[in-house]
């Protein structure tokens, strides 16, 4: 009879053990299920703030990238990147500060992400500008270089043209000078008949070819002046020149002799005498006196306003 209260003692004990266990055995799942899905959590948490991360990481370093373009091109459109400049060193500040931090919050770096590409956007719009500028520049150079070809093609035409001027103008001149020179030289007067006497100490005079030197105490030369239609009635001067046996000048300035111009260069004559020209075949006489001359031939030479107007030659013996 004692041992069916305590088969029923032990009974109650296991069911209150399996009880237990079953209560135990729910707990312990409660919490594993619980633990797991905080686990799983955290773990989603985590590659959320992995993803957050390395999508800032990329768009701070591609905005670096567009920066780097922008600046580069508004060089090269000829802009100020004064301001750009500014913001890339704060860019790279962001970018290291990023690296560096153990707790990074990435709202903070998302915000100014927003900001940099307000900014890229802004300069897109400063760029689009300084294109159409440079465009009209560029239209304007093309316009100005096809007016500057014109001008200069017309400069060229009005080079070659006066050139072709100049050329006339010298033929012109040079032909003038040689017709001038020609008429001058047609107007100028000319010695004809010339013939050249001695004069003694008594005043008679010989007309010969050869002279003996002690009988000569003048010379005298006589000519006729021809009419000439171009020739200027006025006075003229007429200078002679008696070139002794070597060819020097025989001149005494006492007597009148001095220097006058032949063919560009000085040189002595041996007397001169003015002449009214009346343009009528009028004979013209020229003494010079001291006559001192040594045996030998001896050349004449009559000048007149540059130009030579006959000669002769005579012998003293």
């Amino acid at each position: 009879m004692q041992q069916q209260p305590e088969q029923k003692n032990k009974q109650t004990i296991a069911w209150a053990m399996v009880v237990v266990l079953g209560l135990a055995t729910a707990m312990f799942g409660y919490l594993f299920t619980t633990q797991k899905s905080e686990l799983t959590q955290q773990e989603s948490l985590v590659v959320e703030k992995a993803r957050e991360l390395a999508l800032t990481k990329t768009k701070l370093d591609s905005i670096s990238t567009v920066l780097d373009t922008k600046i580069a091109e508004i060089e090269k459109l000829g802009g100020d990147v004064t301001e750009l400049t500014k913001m890339k060193t704060q860019l790279e500040a962001d970018k290291a500060a990023f690296r560096k931090s153990n707790k990074v919050e990435t709202r903070k770096y998302l915000a100014k992400i927003k900001e940099y590409e307000k900014f890229l956007v802004e300069k897109d719009e400063v760029i689009a500008q300084l294109k159409l500028e440079n465009e009209h520049l560029v239209a304007s150079n093309d316009s100005l270089s096809t007016h500057v070809g014109t001008l200069t093609s017309e400069r060229e035409r009005l080079v070659q043209r006066q050139a072709e001027l100049t050329d006339s103008v010298v033929t012109f001149t040079a032909a003038n000078k040689e017709l001038s020179a020609k008429v001058s030289q047609a107007a100028s007067l000319k010695a004809q008949n010339l013939k050249v006497l001695t004069v003694n100490a008594r005043g008679k005079t010989k007309d010969k070819e050869e002279y003996k030197a002690k009988r000569v105490d003048k010379l005298k030369l006589t000519f006729n002046l021809p009419e000439n239609a171009l020739t200027a009635q006025e006075s003229k001067d007429i200078y002679l020149r008696v070139l002794d046996p070597q060819g020097a000048v025989v001149s005494n300035d006492a007597t009148g002799s001095g220097e006058f111009e032949v063919d560009g260069a000085p040189s002595k004559f041996t007397a001169r005498e003015s002449v009214a020209y009346q343009n009528n075949n009028q004979k013209v006489e020229m003494l010079y006196d001291n006559a001192e001359l040594r045996p030998g031939k001896y050349s004449v030479e009559l000048y007149s306003e540059g130009y030579k107007i006959g000669g002769t030659n005579f012998t003293i013996k």
